[in-house]
């Protein structure tokens, strides 16, 4: 594969899963050390959709949306504090697919694709295009627990990232998860409605309009992930009674100033997402070069706060060491100044 890119004459039309489609895209960085590359892919899944590439600017060698997918030869270098399972998902896996932290809520992961691969991701050692698709009998074990499981009030549908699945799956799971007497919330975390908006189809909102409360919350880092294909799709979601929340990581060279931020959360905010939480960076191999010091993250939320209305004010937070659950760690207010 060369070290150049060539010129970036047609804009891809499936997804991108190697070093060699990124290059034939004309999206690598120029000088880009393409055998690295394929070091990277060989470990770590790549994927960048259509609607992601076209918002990627290859010419800007700090674009933040290439950062976000594109791979990088730093991907290969484990810092000391990094860890394979930083949440601790392991520990608390009462039966395959589950992860039971909190007393009133528990996680669900039915899939372990993703229509990209972020290249930050805290599962980054178990996601990818394998899929870790829960077969019939091990769902039906995952929502036995649920319902053996009084006390959960709440399943949060993670993964991988459940828009992944079919219109007719997703509604199946969803309808057996709100008959659980005891569940009184279902939430799904996901990507597809900015990274992959055509596979939000009118089957797949009407497969999450039920009657419990569904909360969808949206990761998005960047404003400019709103595209005007995005917003059609999250207009689909909520016609069909849809919560949208937002979730963003802080990430260096992407989202770590005052400036980034309030233009996400007012993207945000346009279309009908609030912001709900600010991750602080989980320590992921490979992943430290997004990394921001979290003194630095609150500085930044305190330069934002007087600027932005209390709609756009996430709660920022970090995952506390073996499955601690995650914790605010914003900034601190006393009657005039951070300390």
């Amino acid at each position: 594969m060369p070290d150049t890119n060539p010129p970036r004459n047609l804009l891809p039309k499936r997804t991108i899963r190697d070093a060699a489609g990124l290059a034939a895209a004309g999206l690598l960085p120029h000088g880009a050390d393409a055998a690295g590359l394929e070091a990277v892919a060989e470990r770590y899944a790549i994927a960048v959709t259509p609607a992601m590439a076209a918002l990627i600017r290859p010419e800007d060698a700090a674009d933040p949306i290439a950062a976000q997918y594109v791979p990088h030869v730093a991907e290969l270098e484990t810092a000391p504090h990094e860890v394979a399972d930083p949440t601790a998902d392991a520990p608390f896996t009462p039966v395959p697919g589950v992860v039971h932290r909190y007393p009133d809520r528990a996680l669900l992961k039915p899939l372990l694709a993703c229509p990209v691969y972020c290249r930050f991701c805290f599962r980054r050692e178990v996601v990818g295009p394998g899929g870790g698709l829960l077969d019939t009998a091990q769902l039906e074990a995952a929502i036995a627990w649920f319902a053996a499981t009084p006390q959960v009030r709440e399943v949060i549908l993670t993964g991988g990232d459940p828009l992944m699945l079919s219109p007719r799956r997703l509604g199946w799971l969803l309808e057996r998860l709100a008959a659980i007497p005891h569940i009184e919330i279902l939430r799904v975390h996901t990507r597809v409605p900015v990274a992959d908006p055509a596979r939000v189809t009118a089957e797949l909102a009407a497969a999450m309009d039920l009657e419990k409360p569904l909360y969808l919350c949206l990761h998005a880092n960047h404003a400019r992930e709103f595209t005007a294909e995005a917003a059609t799709a999250l207009r689909r979601l909520t016609g069909a009674g849809v919560v949208l929340l937002g979730q963003s990581v802080l990430l260096r060279g992407v989202s770590d100033s005052a400036a980034a931020l309030e233009e996400l959360f007012r993207a945000m905010l346009r279309h009908r997402v609030k912001p709900y939480y600010l991750h602080q960076l989980d320590a992921a191999p490979g992943t430290s070069r997004f990394e921001v010091p979290a003194e630095e993250g609150r500085a930044i939320l305190a330069a934002l706060r007087f600027k932005v209305t209390g709609l756009a004010w996430p709660t920022y937070v970090q995952e506390r060491p073996e499955g601690g659950g995650k914790a605010p760690i914003g900034p601190r207010w006393d009657d005039n100044a951070l300390s």
